[in-house]
């Protein structure tokens, strides 16, 4: 995790000749007040990281804040509300269309690696006995 804040630029520790991180008290309370912050704000470093990134990239801020501001326009030549749902509908059937199959997203919900995990486990429990379990036959007592 401390790579990651570091790559994000949230704290970049002091680097001796061989290139060891040295964390002193002012990246230790950093360190301290960051998680604080994701805390009290329920924010994820993730977030926190590309506020950053959007104080460091004024043209990227300035990307976002058009983003933000901007209203949907109707493409010319769409007339009706219909017409234009039909519009962006088709659109993004086309774009569904040539995308690899590997972006496309899944509808289930699940994330892949998840789904992978759960298919394997169920194959393994139905396949594979639990290394501590004996299968003996029972023995009826009289």
């Amino acid at each position: 995790m401390l790579r990651y804040i570091e790559s994000v630029g949230l704290v970049v520790p002091d680097r001796t000749v061989s290139g060891y991180r040295m964390y002193g008290p002012g990246h230790l309370q950093r360190l301290r007040t960051l998680r604080a912050l994701l805390e009290r704000h329920h924010v994820s470093l993730a977030e926190v990281g590309f506020a950053a990134r959007l104080r460091r990239e004024s043209a990227l801020a300035g990307a976002v804040d058009d983003w933000l501001d901007a209203s949907p326009t109707r493409p010319a030549g769409i007339g009706a509300d219909d017409d234009w749902l039909r519009f962006e509908q088709e659109k993004h059937q086309r774009l569904i269309a040539t995308a690899p199959l590997a972006a496309t997203p899944r509808l289930t919900g699940a994330s892949p690696t998840h789904e992978h995990a759960e298919e394997h486990a169920t194959e393994e429990h139905a396949t594979h006995e639990h290394p501590t379990q004996e299968h003996r036959p029972t023995k009826e007592i009289a």
